[in-house]
């Protein structure tokens, strides 16, 4: 494996505890996740809207104030929305106070492939996900990385060829419900040490829900 970019091993948060998220301001934490279990009416939203629309792509920039309000817009056309559209609207006013943003970029998807199938590491500073449905992000741990095998490094391999990681063990999965921050190159005192990530292979006929946050400038 590539050498290290400095001294701190970069390590994983997870816990049931929603404070746990804080622990991404911990300079060997790249990955934080709150486990959580979505309740059965959040569960029958989401399979209403999925079953209702062919196509969702919501694309805005929001504040924890007008969220609500933006997503009914969007998506007030479907029936039994409101359950989601709560919980979206609550991740948004936790992602703003835990990082004292007053409006985040939101994109809430459903995929029918892998937006991002290879390896990689986000150029922003921290990338709140979430799956609502569907196979859940993948992730491997910066000990279990080469580096030097992200995007052209890979010499045109896949990632199972390329050597990016040794073992097929080495692929960790989050599951459907899970918040996670995932700290990307652009967090200061992190460059070069993004978790790398990629989408997961969605299956025929299966439905994926994806929730990103981003921070704006």
């Amino acid at each position: 494996m590539e050498a290290m970019v400095d001294e701190i091993q970069r390590k994983l948060a997870e816990s049931n505890d929603i404070h746990t998220l804080a622990d991404i301001y911990k300079d060997d934490v790249n990955i934080a996740v709150w486990k959580r279990d979505l309740s059965s009416g959040l569960r029958d939203s989401i399979a209403s809207l999925l079953d209702q629309a062919e196509f969702i792509r919501v694309e805005d920039d929001v504040t924890p104030e007008n969220v609500k309000d933006r997503l009914n817009l969007k998506l007030d056309h479907y029936e039994n929305v409101a359950p989601l559209v709560d919980d979206l609207s609550h991740v948004v006013d936790m992602f703003c106070c835990l990082f004292e943003q007053t409006r985040v970029g939101l994109r809430l998807t459903k995929l029918d492939r892998a937006m991002c199938p290879r390896f990689h590491t986000d150029k922003v500073p921290c990338r709140l996900v979430t799956t609502y449905q569907g196979l859940a992000t993948e992730w491997l741990k910066h000990d279990d990385v080469d580096r030097s095998k992200l995007g052209a490094g890979n010499n045109g391999l896949s990632d199972s060829e390329s050597g990016i990681y040794s073992s097929r063990q080495d692929i960790r999965s989050l599951t459907v419900g899970d918040i996670a921050l995932l700290k990307g190159d652009k967090w200061i005192g992190n460059e070069g040490a993004g978790l790398v990530h990629r989408s997961p292979n969605v299956g025929v006929n299966e439905k994926r829900l994806l929730l990103t946050l981003d921070f704006i400038g």
